[in-house]
């Protein structure tokens, strides 16, 4: 392509060394896409049809569950097309449409974690106080502010993606990225990669460092507790403090890996770069689902599993 010009349609090379495993990693991707809206459909619905679990606690993990829908259902139909095509070919629209799904489920999921963490901290260290702090309105007001926010941010990150004049088409990744697509830049980009990692400091550090904070917090104020209400409030914060680590480590993983080239490493780089869009929403239902005894219940009874 000559210089400056724009390409109308990417090209995902990873998938033509992968031609002799395409049948077994389609039904393999297949079982975990499904394995995923079963587990996090599952949550939902028990949350859903149980009045009690009417909560704002329980209603942002059902947050979690749609996120994690929203997010695998811009990865894995495009990846299960791609593990059946010849061409793996994407257009230009639909190569950002992808970008601005997964990157808006990928912060989205730091703002829903930065909430759990504020409300296991209102429960915890003002209990008194928690039914006037987390109000239903209050919950509402907060998970929609959230979402707009991300949603803001990722329109401004796919607008200076977009004016990007690229010099080539081959995104070397499973799905396509923001970085993948910055790669094929003619021109410098060290301006806007200086302001994502602005962006990238206020989406994912800012809200870790809160999270850690309020975390600490929790137990601290715990250890001044009796031994069986320390019990029942840790029995809460297991499972969010767990979703957090995980998806800390699988988003960093991505990060990290997305910006070298890793050469006879590929495999491995291409593996932690999907981690986040599978191990958390696999790892989130099954942890809220087994740890927390209410939601274990409902689940219990809706597959007529209770005495």
């Amino acid at each position: 392509m000559g210089n400056g010009n724009i390409s109308f349609t990417f090209y995902l090379t990873v998938f033509k060394e992968q031609n002799q495993f395409r049948y077994f990693s389609f039904v393999i991707s297949l079982l975990v896409y499904l394995s995923i809206i079963f587990f996090n459909a599952t949550v939902l619905l028990a949350v859903f049809k149980e009045k009690s679990l009417h909560k704002p606690m329980y209603f942002l993990i059902c947050c979690l569950c749609i996120n994690a829908l929203y997010g695998t259902a811009g990865f894995f139909p495009r990846l299960l097309i791609d593990f059946l095509s010849d061409t793996h070919k994407i257009s230009r629209q639909v190569c950002f449409t992808q970008i601005f799904v997964i990157y808006t489920y990928a912060v989205s999921e730091y703002t829903i974690l930065t909430l759990m963490a504020f409300d296991r901290h209102a429960a915890i260290c003002h209990p008194l106080r928690y039914h006037n702090i987390m109000t239903p309105k209050v919950t509402s007001v907060c998970i929609a502010c959230a979402f707009l926010y991300v949603i803001s941010y990722m329109g401004l990150a796919i607008s200076f993606l977009v004016s990007i004049p690229l010099c080539g088409n081959e995104i070397e990744r499973l799905y396509c990225s923001n970085w993948s697509v910055v790669r094929l830049s003619c021109v410098n980009t060290t301006n806007k990669n200086i302001l994502g990692y602005l962006v990238t400091a206020t989406t994912v550090f800012a809200p870790a460092g809160f999270i850690i904070f309020t975390y600490v917090r929790i137990l601290i104020i715990c250890q001044k507790m009796s031994s069986e209400y320390r019990g029942k409030a840790l029995q809460t914060c297991v499972p969010h403090i767990v979703t957090f680590v995980n998806y800390s480590v699988a988003s960093f993983c991505d990060v990290a890996l997305s910006r070298y080239d890793l050469g006879k490493y590929q495999v491995v780089a291409l593996v932690f770069s999907v981690e986040f869009l599978v191990i958390p929403p696999i790892l989130n239902p099954l942890m809220y689902g087994l740890s927390l005894p209410d939601i274990r219940k409902k689940i219990l009874c809706l597959f007529h599993f209770s005495k």
